[in-house]
Order: structure tokens, then C-alpha cells, then sequence
């Protein structure tokens, strides 16, 4: 496995970035809709209670402690100390028993040890490679055990060029957002200007995002020889996949045996 040398140090290691635009990121209709979000992992994954869950990039905890609410064993795995703490006095304040880690998704690797796994809310993509960006997915899918189900939200390139918008201005957790996009790479990339504003704090952020398309990843998947059965679905109900989803949720089975 790579060391923290060979790895590039990427902006989503900032505490600082994750500090100052949780209000937006996490406002409350994100939190209120975890709950329904959990529930619909449980069911797309045909899990058992007690059944073991990968967060992989858990955040805050927002999935993470409503998942162990409903009777499944938890391991919550985010790089970001802040939010793991407020992760931690989530689960307590809700009295369930989660295992939280520090650590990089390019890094953490724990073969055979889960019954699911989950990579929410468009985490993925943001790697400086694609080669980085494939690390991460490899490394959650060594760690699902045989039968075992990854479940990825994230934005498809499909998506992202058929619901294109240059920009918007919007209110969301006491703070004024403006946002600015731009296609790069081809189309296979997404410039994202962010800047929040509450009269308080005043901050603008630039990042870029890779998309990939449903056949890339379902590629990948096929090419790894140990995965049976891969899916997309358009939102948590299940709804087709298509030019005007919601979202895009991959459902990918891994083998038996």
C-alpha cells in the first residue's frame, strides 16, 4: 500500500475548508433526510441486522449513526478530526456504538471484513488522478467480504452535461452561496467555484471534480473479476437511471464465493 510520501496532498485535507463550509455542506435538510437515506441502504444492499458497514468519508456521521441506529455494526472511516468528533457526540447523544478511524481513503484497506460498504453524498472524484480516484474504490471493494455490496453516490458525467448550469445564488445554513461551473478535460471534469458569505465569514473556494461515466465505472467493476452484479439507479427509490435522475447511486455485488 502506498506511504503518506507517494500520495499528493490534496485540498480536501484542510480542516480549515471542512470547518468553514460545514453550515452549508450539512445544513438541515441534509440531516433530515439521513435517516430515510439509511433505511434505503439497508434495503438496496438486502441487508441483515447486525450486518457490517464501510462509511467510507463518513463526515460528520450524518449516514453513519442513523445506519447504527437501525441495528447495523458501523466502522466510520474520514480524514477530517473535527468532523469525526462531532461524529463521536452524535452517536452518543443517540446511544449507539460506532467504530470511528482516522485515516485516508487512499490508505485504509481492511480485506474481507465487510458485508457493505457506502461512499455517499458525490465523494468521489476529487483525487489530483484518476489512478488515486480507482485506489480509493479498489481499496473499499478489497474490503467487502465475498456477496458483499458497494453502494456509490456521486455525479455521472451523463448527469453533470445534461443538467449543466454556468452558476447559482442561493440561501442555505445562514449563509448567501454563489456558485460558478465550468466544464474541463474534455467534459470529463467540473470546475466548481464556491463562495459563501453570512456577513461573518467570507470565503470563496475552487476545486475540480472528474467525471466519470455509468460505463467507466461499471468497467472497472467488470475488470476486477470479483463482481457479479452492477446497478444504477436514478435516486434512493430506485428509479431508473437517465438524463433527468436525481442522482446517481451504483449498486455493485461481489461475487460469493
Amino acid at each position: 500500500m502506498p506511504n503518506s510520501d507517494s500520495l499528493h496532498r490534496q485540498w480536501f485535507e484542510s480542516e480549515s475548508f471542512w470547518l468553514d463550509y460545514a453550515p452549508v455542506l450539512f445544513d438541515e435538510e441534509r440531516w433530515s433526510e439521513a435517516a430515510d437515506v439509511a433505511e434505503s441502504v439497508v434495503r438496496l444492499a438486502e441487508l441483515e441486522p447486525g450486518s457490517r458497514i464501510l462509511d467510507a468519508g463518513c463526515g460528520p456521521g450524518r449516514i453513519a449513526v442513523e445506519l447504527a441506529a437501525i441495528g447495523m455494526k458501523v466502522t466510520g472511516v474520514d480524514l477530517i478530526s473535527a468532523y469525526l468528533e462531532a461524529a463521536r457526540e452524535s452517536a452518543a447523544a443517540e446511544g449507539v456504538a460506532i467504530e470511528w478511524i482516522r485515516d485516508d481513503l487512499r490508505r485504509f484497506r481492511r480485506p474481507n471484513a465487510f458485508e457493505a460498504a457506502v461512499s455517499l453524498y458525490t465523494s468521489f472524484g476529487y483525487c489530483r488522478t484518476s489512478k488515486e480516484d480507482f485506489l480509493i474504490l479498489n481499496n473499499i471493494a478489497d474490503s467487502l467480504k465475498p456477496g458483499g455490496c458497494l453502494i456509490l453516490e456521486c455525479v455521472s458525467r451523463e448527469t453533470a452535461l445534461s443538467q449543466f448550469t454556468p452558476g447559482e445564488e442561493f440561501e442555505r445554513g445562514g449563509f448567501l452561496v454563489k456558485t460558478r461551473f465550468k466544464r474541463t478535460d474534455g467534459n470529463r471534469g467540473l470546475i466548481s467555484q464556491w463562495d459563501i458569505d453570512n456577513g461573518k465569514i467570507k470565503r470563496s473556494h475552487t476545486f475540480t471534480q472528474r467525471l466519470y461515466s455509468t460505463d467507466e465505472l461499471k468497467a472497472f467493476f467488470i475488470n476486477r473479476g470479483d463482481f457479479r452484479s452492477i446497478k444504477f439507479f436514478g435516486n434512493w427509490n430506485g428509479a431508473p437511471f437517465d438524463a433527468d435522475a436525481d442522482t446517481m447511486i451504483l449498486l455493485a455485488k461481489k461475487s460469493a464465493e
